[in-house]
């Protein structure tokens, strides 16, 4: 009786990852396996399986169809984890010669990371640039030393933060390279929302764009807003019109200023029976 294939994701080198299908039940998450590639085979390793797999494949639109094409084709014996750890060392010999081929090109691009397959017939190459390159002759010339099929991979500055890695003003790596699962925009509206200061300097991170954690809370600073009336709102309070000046949503706390310049500081909830009682009055409310 023919049963449904597996669905399993894939990580290989730095943040690149695939989805496959799998016949079996015996794969598990940190197994290494060889899967199908493009005109070959690579080697990665299980980081999900199952409904958890489509799910992330669902979510990020890495799928293209409803069941990958790829399939994993087996265990990956311990030889062959070993001979990609010395294709992941040649990889800096790779970078090496790469770079040296850049600036006799006199290219305007930035190599940034190199990436063998595991049965090396294909090279990916990732670089930055700021505009549009011209490297058909560096390709030639890379195919012609390394002897394979050389891919070219222009990637954004998050892209490399994510495969170089870092430490964060946090002080901790950064979340793109150790568990972000993908990179997201990040707009300067979410630092307006949570009233930071809007200083690049303080609120872009190693790649010089916002920091990606800048989402983490942003729904929270909203819901604990909608609590609050905006600044700049007049209310009728038990001293008479104050305008609001400041929220502190973390504290429950309101600043208030009045015509004649004087600002209190009230609790959020005293704020709402002073305004609740004025409202009564004004309706003739015994």
């Amino acid at each position: 009786m023919a049963t449904n294939p597996g669905f399993a994701e894939v990580r290989f080198k730095g943040t690149r990852k695939d989805y496959f299908t799998y016949a079996g039940n015996e794969l598990a998450p940190g197994h290494h396996v060889v899967v199908e590639a493009d005109r070959g085979e690579d080697l990665g390793t299980v980081s999900a399986l199952g409904a958890i797999a489509q799910r992330k494949c669902g979510s990020s639109g890495s799928c293209a169809t409803p069941v990958p094409e790829k399939r994993i084709l087996r265990h990956a014996r311990p030889d062959e984890v070993g001979r990609l750890s010395s294709l992941r060392r040649d990889e800096e010999r790779v970078l090496g010669e790469t770079r040296k081929l850049v600036g006799k090109h006199s290219l305007k691009m930035k190599v940034t990371e190199a990436e063998w397959q595991f049965d090396r017939n294909k090279l990916m190459i990732y670089f930055t640039a700021e505009r549009r390159v011209d490297f058909r002759g560096l390709v030639r010339d890379l195919a012609r030393g390394f002897r394979t099929r050389i891919e070219l991979r222009q990637i954004g500055v998050r892209d490399e933060a994510a495969l170089l890695g870092g430490v964060g003003r946090c002080g901790r790596e950064l979340c793109c390279s150790t568990w972000l699962p993908e990179l997201k925009p990040v707009s300067l509206q979410l630092a307006k929302d949570q009233r930071l200061s809007l200083n690049p300097a303080q609120i872009s991170g190693c790649c010089g764009r916002l920091m990606c954690c800048l989402m983490y809370e942003h729904r929270a600073y909203v819901e604990a807003r909608r609590r609050f009336p905006r600044e700049g709102k007049k209310l009728k309070t038990s001293r008479g019109g104050e305008r609001v000046v400041a929220v502190d949503i973390w504290r429950s706390l309101v600043t208030l200023r009045d015509d004649e310049g004087m600002r209190r500081i009230v609790p959020l909830s005293a704020l709402k029976e002073e305004v609740s009682a004025r409202t009564e009055e004004g309706h003739g409310v015994p």
